[in-house]
């Protein structure tokens, strides 16, 4: 696996991840969640598809596995696409 597959790396285009969180709370929780990481500049969701998106946009490189478990945290999983 590369740099790129295994993390979250700092620029304009960011990371999307798919979710199994349906409702706009759950998301906002899952977003509220994220950007206490040190590190996460802004997290975007996208409710208009389904399953829900949202693209996590960092400041410094993040592992995939750090974005995953604190969305567990919350109750729900993250897919890297």
């Amino acid at each position: 696996m590369s740099l790129l597959s295994k993390n979250v790396i700092p620029g304009n285009h960011g990371r999307i991840f798919g979710t199994n969180a349906k409702e706009n709370q759950d998301l906002l929780d899952i977003k509220n969640k994220l950007l206490e990481l040190d590190g996460i500049k802004d997290v975007v969701l996208d409710t208009a598809i389904f399953p829900r998106e949202f693209t996590v946009y960092t400041t410094k490189i993040l592992s995939i596995d750090t974005i995953e478990k604190m969305v567990k945290s919350v109750g729900f999983h993250a897919i890297p696409k």
